[in-house]
This record gives C-alpha cells, structure tokens and sequence, in this order.
C-alpha cells in the first residue's frame, strides 16, 4: 500500500513529537550557552547521539520487528531483561515523570505568587497533565492524527516564533567556552546527546510507528522499514532544525546571562526579555506541548509492549497503571529526578547505541555466534563500571583501574574502544572457528 503525502507528512510531525520532549527543550540551549564559541563544533556531535541515532534506532526497530527481537540477537535472557529495563527507565521510572515535572517546574512555578503552596499546584498541574496524556494514549489509532495534524504544528509556530522574536530583538553576546567544552566541545556535545533520552525512546517509539502504519494498512516489512525510514528522515531534519535554533539562542545569551544551572532557565530568561512576564504563557505553551507528546508515545509504546508479555492486564488496564505510577514518582521533584538520570543513562546509553549499530550491521556480520553477546557485554561492564565510578564514586578497585587505560575512559567514551576490541576478537575468534570446521569437513571427506 502506498502512503499518500499528507499521512506521511503527519507521520513525519508525530514521530518528532514523540522525540521532542523536556530534555530536548533544556538541553540545547543550555549547550550553547556553555559552549559559547565552541557551539557549532559542540552542536555537531550532539545531533549524532540526539538525532542521527535516535533516527537508525527507529529504522532498526521496524527492521527486527520489536525491541525484544532484537535484542534475543545478544541472548534470550538478556532481552527479556534489556526490554524491561529500557521501557522502566524511559518510562514510569524516569523519562514520563520527567517529562510532567520539567513543564511546570521551569514554566509554571517561576510565576506562581510568592509563598504559594508549590506541592500543591504541582499535583494539580500533574493531574491535569497525566488525565490528558492517558486519554490521547487510550486510542493509539488516532496519535497521528492528534499529534501531526494539531499539537506538533501548534509546538513548530511557538519555536519559530520564539526564535524570529529573539534574532530580531534579542539581547545577544557570546562568551568564551567553559572549560569542559573548551577542551572538548564534540566529546562534551556528543554526551549531552545522552540526556535528550531520545536513542532509547527510538528503540521503544519504532513499535508505535509500526502499529500506526499497520493501522492504516502497510502490512508488509519491506512497505513498514520504507515508510519508518522516510518518517525517521523528516523528523531527524526537523529535529536537527529546533535544536539549531535552540543551541543558537543560548550561544548568542551566553555573553549575556551569567551560566544558569539548566537550560529552562535560560529560556526564561530570553522570553522575559522579549515579551517580559506575559511571555511565561508562552514558554508554558512550549514546555506542555513538547512534553505531553513525548509523554503520550511512551505511555503507548510501554502499554502495547507490557501488554504483549501477559494476559492478565489488557493495554487500557497497562496505560492507567503507567500513567498513575509516573503521577506519583514525578511528585518527588524534578531534582530527585534529575540526579538519578545521569548514572542510569550513562549505564544504558552506549548498550542501546550498539545494539543499534548492531543491527544495521547485521547481514554483514554473517551468523557470526560471538558478535552480539562479547559487545554488548564488554559495553555493558565498561558503562556500568564508569557510572559507579564517576556518577556513584564507587570505585571498583582492578576492574576500575582497568578500565582507566581504555582511551577516552575518563570523557565517558571508554565503552566505544572496547566495544570495538571486543567486535574484532569476535569475528577472529569466529574465522578460527570456521576454518577448522571447514579443515574437519575436508579430512571427514578424504
């Protein structure tokens, strides 16, 4: 079945909703101001962790048909495991709550009259919030519709115009780098990549993609990687585009406004510049919307996925218990948050990023035994180890010390390394393998 332009167009619109959420509002412009004159060489290397893998993650989802299918390449107890443990992590445990608390912590409660009571709104804010992501999510026929016809072009106009408003009018300086970046403006941009969440979202939102195509009746793989990959290029390019202009409005403010502790606050700071304390509807405008899409695909993704493992709850029972659960953990605080995600996606992030190369990797690797479980092990106790070591500082003693002569180790890049040396004794190990079946085939038959 072909797709006519318009579905693929509000296609292309749901799958960056999904994506553009609380990370990716706060993150970019907190990189350029950071980055200051660095920012191009910064925003660079953020857009492959933030877009060009997210976007492979999406393709390489359809093309094994699910999360779980692919990742029973490494070991079928490793899927099991790696599935949950993706779909908690982006999900009710970190990423929906995230995105419910980002939105009112940043936009709303600035605003709200000295003394108020902020627990109190904050239940109210995300009650109303969690109401409405569940409702959207009940009828997963109709996210295209919803999202790529009203909310994502609603979200589009208020960042160009935010960012029309700031090129026009704006007070703009751009300061020297801080230090981190400074020294290492693509190594630092590549990991602040991490923080938008959005390589691990692509291994859940390739599930909504392919259901939204079947529903409008693309049955056959071939027709589903076509359209996935189609939508995945339309919405990296728009993705690429807000980021751009989001690194852009903090790197001109960086000379400006002293470095705040997170990006919210440096959009706050531009829109009360621009359209003084009425622009707070607006950025409150920018922060639910984005949010409430991202949360809305995950709360789908998670439900169909859980649903799918057991009999006893159906998808709609799935969708109010992930939507209660992210109630209650996104009523602990942004900050409480906000401290867990760093380790959590500094343990996950490089396993999903080589399941992923992986995968679009995989006719080449032939029927190799050795390839999946020796990376993605390796990947998994380098980052693992790195998370204790710096995240936690919990040092483990050799295994640490060893992992210190990994290049690039101490940046947090140490997994790629040794991620390669294990692919490369793998396919040796491999070729060994192969010739001495193929010697014990030749003496067999002489």
């Amino acid at each position: 079945m072909k797709l006519s332009k318009k579905k693929m167009v509000l296609m292309s619109f749901m799958l960056f909703s999904l994506f553009f959420g609380a990370g990716n509002l706060i993150f970019p412009p907190f990189l350029g101001q950071n980055a200051g004159e660095k920012m191009p060489f910064a925003i660079a290397a953020f857009l492959i962790t933030a877009v060009i893998l997210p976007v492979l993650g999406v393709i390489v989802v359809a093309k094994f048909d699910g999360l779980d299918k692919l990742a029973r390449k490494v070991d079928a107890r490793f899927a099991v495991v790696f599935t949950i443990l993706i779909y908690l992590s982006i999900g009710p445990g970190l990423g929906i709550p995230r995105a419910a608390s980002v939105p009112f912590e940043m936009a709303v409660a600035p605003y709200l009259p000295s003394g108020a009571p902020l627990p109190v709104f904050m239940l109210l804010y995300s009650l109303v919030f969690f109401l409405t992501a569940g409702w959207l999510a009940l009828t997963p026929s109709k996210l295209m519709e919803r999202i790529g016809r009203f909310l994502t072009p609603s979200l589009l106009l208020l960042l160009l115009f935010l960012f029309v408003q700031f090129v026009l009018r704006g007070d703009a300086g751009v300061a020297a780098a801080q230090a981190d970046y400074q020294a290492n403006p693509m190594v630092k941009g590549f990991l602040e990549g991490y923080q938008t969440m959005d390589t691990i979202a692509a291994l859940n939102f390739g599930l909504v993609i392919a259901t939204t195509l079947r529903s409008l009746g693309v049955e056959k793989k071939n027709d589903l990687i076509h359209y996935t990959t189609r939508a995945g290029l339309a919405a990296g390019a728009i993705l690429s585009a807000v980021y751009l202009m989001l690194s852009y409005m903090g790197m001109k403010s960086s000379a400006v406004y002293a470095i705040p502790e997170n990006g919210a606050v440096v959009l706050r700071l531009i829109v009360k510049q621009l359209f003084g304390d009425v622009g707070a509807v607006l950025l409150a405008a920018i922060f639910t919307l984005a949010c409430l899409t991202t949360c809305v695909g995950l709360i789908t993704s998670i439900s169909q996925f859980f649903s799918s493992l057991t009999d006893r709850l159906k998808y709609r029972q799935w969708v109010y218990l992930i939507a209660g659960f992210s109630f209650v953990v996104c009523n602990q605080g942004l900050n409480t948050i906000l401290g867990i995600s760093v380790p959590v996606l500094n343990a996950i992030y490089p396993v999903s990023i080589v399941l992923i190369i992986l995968g679009l990797l995989d006719e080449k690797l032939g029927k190799n035994p050795y390839m999946y479980p020796a990376v993605i092990t390796v990947t998994g106790i380098v980052s693992c180890v790195y998370c204790l070591d710096y995240n936690m500082h919990m040092p483990l003693g050799f295994l640490s010390d060893l992992c210190h002569t990994f290049p690039l180790y101490s940046l947090g890049l140490g997994w790629a390394g040794a991620a390669a040396a294990a692919a490369l004794m793998s396919h040796l190990a491999y070729r060994l393998r192969s010739r001495r079946v193929s010697q014990n085939e030749t003496e067999a038959a002489a």
